[in-house]
């Protein structure tokens, strides 16, 4: 059995448990505690020297530090359903509307959100290192973020899923981009039309409560 290292309220580790659920492998969990800053002693350091979650665990002991890795074993391992794609076009598709959706809309919301809460004191930045708060940079990512959300619902407009006509990692990085923006106080409502219905059409899908 392997084994996912997972805080159940952030959003990274949310996001592999919904990719397993969709591919049907399952898991053990290991919850690893980032309020009291486990990831950050040195139990959690040996097993993954980033101190981030998630990681997966496999069965022969090798250790999958992030996303990036957990999906990339994934879609090899278990290709159906084929969460990066079908074919060559669909492939390019899911790739750049997933960097799109992490580089303008997840760490814009970071941004945000970790230069202002409390609970990120010198936690600006994910990783073993202490990083100071910078203020000012949560209004830019205010700004990152709302534009992303702008574009995502125009983008959304007539269509059923982010990059495909399938459901796929892109869906699920934007789903978790959605939900996780309740901390900037971000709910797609009559602005984003598009937005919303694509999310609500999604509410009842099994992998997403995982």
């Amino acid at each position: 059995m392997i084994t996912l290292y997972d805080f159940a309220m952030a959003p990274s580790p949310r996001r592999a448990r919904i990719l397993l659920a969709e591919k049907g492998i399952p898991f053990e969990t290991v919850q690893v505690n980032l309020v009291t800053g486990e990831h950050l002693g040195e139990a959690y350091r040996a097993l993954n020297p980033q101190c981030t979650v998630p990681a997966l665990k496999l069965e022969d002991g090798s250790v999958l530090p992030d996303n990036a890795a957990i999906i990339a074993w994934a879609e090899a391992a278990h290709p159906e359903p084929a969460l990066l794609g079908r074919t060559p076009t669909e492939k390019a598709a899911v790739a750049s509307w997933n960097a799109r959706i992490e580089f303008e809309g997840l760490l814009a919301v970071a941004e945000a959100f970790r230069n202002t809460s409390p609970a990120m004191k010198d936690r600006a930045l994910t990783g073993p290192a202490n990083v100071p708060q910078i203020p000012e940079l949560a209004q830019r990512g205010l700004d990152r973020a709302h534009r992303f959300f702008d574009a995502l619902n125009a983008h959304l407009a007539g269509r059923d899923f982010v990059a495909c006509d399938h459901f796929t990692l892109a869906d699920i990085t934007a789903v978790v981009l959605v939900d996780f923006a309740r901390v900037i106080r971000f709910k797609a409502g009559d602005a984003h039309p598009h937005l919303r219905r694509w999310r609500e059409s999604l509410a009842d899908r099994p992998s997403l409560k995982a």
